[in-house]
């Protein structure tokens, strides 16, 4: 399962193409005309994903009646252990103005070794009744693990999604958590001391309160021996929660990602392996219609390495879409690419698009379907009833 983070899009202007049909994709175009092509919707028609429900959705769980927040994505992507009784929260830095007014949410997407420094402070500051677990994950984020007495996530987040107004409350959404939101608030007060004078990472906002959902594991579910492939921690962490093992590899390269996947898979360690790419999203989100294009056309480049693990299914989508147009998550259908050799009913259509996909074979499934797509396709489903 290659999963290009955001990567359905829009057109950058009217009669245009999107970012995936301006990009030069020769060898995904040729799988697309081997195999056949749909759209997906991540978790419901209208409904803008955040990208923890929406990976849910592709490894088969049902994002709406499970809760998750990132901050167990986070933390685990980082090797932090999340018992039942934690908090786990996702943590940015970001750049407030002499009156406390966000600037910057991203605190200008400050570089690893600004951050580290940064995060070793803050897992200095102490407050009665709590154990802080407190790790960098990459750039401005972090992540943070609350361990204590009567804890609860039921607390809002504190990051308002927007620049020119202050960080949110940790407003706590029952009387359970008043305990835990005013801990959290007193650390927020500390580490805004800790980080005063600083000139872009000088004050934080929490996003993803959680506690560990306990899932049943692939393995469990699927009879599967599963592999995660990513540079990004946090989708590290949403294949750890699900009980996938974490394939290690060099470089952060989609080639140096695919080399390690048939690396893997010709080694017989695992029957199944999601792969992420980061950058499509990271590009969308910053408005980057151009780069979000060159980023479609790098994966293109290295699908070559990726087939020579001789899958028996080879399933390409996103999580969502994140159109550059829009600078942000959006709730538009997602591209779906499904090749299958030996077992797919090809469909007319040769190129790899949003408006290819639009008139594609597999037509417009659910993001909790995509699983049993792939399990059908490489014959691990049985007959139902007699």
């Amino acid at each position: 399962m290659l999963v290009l983070d955001g990567l359905g899009g829009l057109p950058d202007h009217p009669n245009s193409q999107t970012e995936l049909e301006q990009a030069a994709t020769p060898h995904l175009d040729k799988i697309a005309k081997e195999g056949t092509l749909g759209q997906m919707i991540p978790i419901q028609t209208g409904v803008t994903p955040g990208s923890g429900p929406a990976h849910l959705a592709l490894f088969g769980y049902d994002p709406l009646s499970i809760s998750i927040g990132r901050g167990i994505l986070e933390a685990y992507g980082v090797d932090i252990q999340v018992g039942t009784k934690d908090v786990a929260i996702r943590g940015n830095f970001c750049t407030v103005d002499q009156d406390g007014i966000i600037r910057d949410r991203r605190a200008g997407r400050i570089s690893d070794e600004i951050a580290i420094p940064l995060v070793k402070r803050l897992a200095e500051i102490k407050i009665s009744g709590l154990e802080i677990d407190i790790r960098h994950v990459n750039q401005y984020r972090f992540a943070m693990v609350l361990r204590g007495d009567d804890l609860s996530a039921d607390i809002n987040d504190t990051d308002p999604q927007d620049t020119g107004v202050r960080p949110l409350d940790p407003y706590p959404r029952s009387a359970a958590a008043n305990k835990t939101a005013e801990l959290v608030r007193e650390w927020i007060t500390e580490a805004g001391k800790m980080l005063h004078g600083q000139r872009d990472a000088n004050m934080v906002t929490l996003r993803g309160f959680s506690n560990n959902p306990g899932l049943d594991t692939f393995g469990e579910r699927y009879q599967l021996s599963a592999g995660c492939v990513a540079v990004y921690p946090m989708y590290r962490g949403i294949a750890t929660l699900v009980g996938m093992e974490t394939i290690q590899f060099d470089g952060v390269s989609p080639e140096d990602q695919f080399r390690a996947v048939t690396k893997a898979i010709v080694s017989n360690n695992y029957d199944f392996v999601f792969v992420h790419v980061k950058q499509t999203d990271s590009y969308g989100e910053d408005g980057n219609y151009d780069a979000k294009v060159k980023a479609i056309e790098e994966v293109d480049k290295a699908i070559p390495k990726l087939l020579q693990a001789k899958p028996d299914v080879l399933i390409v989508t996103g999580d969502h879409s994140t159109p550059a147009r829009m600078q942000s998550h959006s709730w538009h259908p997602v591209p779906l690419l499904l090749w299958a050799p030996d077992t797919v009913r090809q469909d007319h259509v040769d190129q790899f698009g949003e408006r290819e996909c639009l008139s594609g074979g597999l037509g417009t499934v659910n993001g909790k379907d995509v699983m049993s797509i792939i399990l059908a396709h490489a014959g691990r489903l049985n007959k139902y009833g007699a």
